[in-house]
């Protein structure tokens, strides 16, 4: 059911980042990310230079004079964003949570996907997979996204608003791999609450026949998922968002604390008044990052680091700045 609130920071989400992507981001969105092809366009008349390979020649032999076929790149992509909502996201030390930032992303890169006739589609995870939802295009279906990011990050179920066409859609994916959907949403709600990237991303590698654009947005709190990403990647163009929080990297002096692992669930008592301890804490959060960072670069898969607690746009159109440049050498 959708509560009050999440109707409310739906619209606000769609404000902001709606002018965002409107004013700088699809632009660069849009240069970075290419087609999949070339489509036939039309034919013209040949001029010198031309490259001869094209020349139409049914067409020239009916006129008597030489014609070129004229192509045009095949623009539409899909994206899909692959969703962590595990528990270790609720953290957040400014005025939004990680979870809030990895949703204020998505709606930015939906929107951005919408606004260049993109197909975006969005796989909602954890310990399995909770939600999927098709990707497809319009304005709707990109709101649809973020409410649905926004619900389950409040344990709310958004209520399923089929569209045209969404129907034969998941009627496609087969009565097996739908009956697989539903244990994975089953064992989520009834196993632990541990994160299972390489879970999420086989069942994005049965659904996805052609190439994709994959955003893996997660705070990479696992193991034993590389191997998966390295796989796709040779055939998806995979890119990877680390949401942090600047917390996790500055331990603040508050005494003894009780703390509960988020994704365990163990409780342990620490004290945070210990020098060592803090800087013991902060250098392992800095070595996992270095760690990921090395894994990610081995697997060829680009790695985008946003800080909750900071803008989300900025590094985005960073990482956009730096892909054209390696495009362009």
């Amino acid at each position: 059911m959708l509560t009050p609130e999440i109707i409310r920071k739906v619209k606000q989400i769609e404000i902001r980042t709606g002018r965002q992507v409107s004013d700088v981001l699809a632009g660069a969105y849009l240069s970075v990310f290419k087609g999949v092809g070339m489509e036939f366009d039309e034919v013209r008349p040949y001029v010198p230079g031309d490259d001869i390979r094209n020349i139409d020649w049914n067409v020239t032999a009916r006129t008597g004079v030489p014609y070129v076929k004229r192509f045009v790149e095949e623009r539409e992509l899909t994206v899909l964003l692959v969703v962590d909502i595990s528990p270790s996201l609720d953290f957040g030390s400014g005025e939004r949570s990680k979870r809030e930032a990895a949703t204020e992303l998505s709606a930015l890169l939906g929107f951005s996907a919408i606004e260049n006739d993109d197909n975006i589609g969005l796989l909602l995870f954890q310990q399995g997979v909770d939600e999927y939802i098709p990707p497809r295009k319009g304005q709707k279906h990109a709101l649809r996204i973020v409410r649905e990011v926004l619900a389950r990050a409040q344990g709310a179920d958004a209520p399923y608003d089929e569209a045209p066409g969404e129907t034969s859609l998941w009627r496609r994916l087969g009565a097996s791999l739908r009956r697989r959907f539903e244990r994975l949403k089953a064992h989520t709600r009834h196993g632990n609450r541990r994160t299972n990237i390489a879970h999420a991303l086989e069942f994005a590698r049965q659904i996805l026949h052609r190439r994709a654009v994959i955003f893996l947005i997660s705070d990479f709190i696992d193991e034993d998922y590389i191997d998966i990403v390295r796989n796709m990647h040779r055939k998806h163009d995979i890119i990877s968002v680390l949401v942090n929080d600047k917390r996790e990297f500055e331990i603040v002096d508050e005494g003894l604390l009780t703390l509960e692992d988020a994704e365990t669930g163990e409780i342990r008592e620490v004290d945070t008044g210990s020098k060592a301890f803090r800087e013991a804490a902060e250098r392992a959060a800095r070595e996992r990052v270095e760690r990921l960072k090395s894994s990610f670069m081995a697997s060829g898969c680009d790695l985008i680091e946003i800080d909750a607690t900071q803008s989300v746009i900025d590094p985005l159109l960073s990482f956009f700045r730096q892909r054209r440049r390696r495009y362009r050498r």
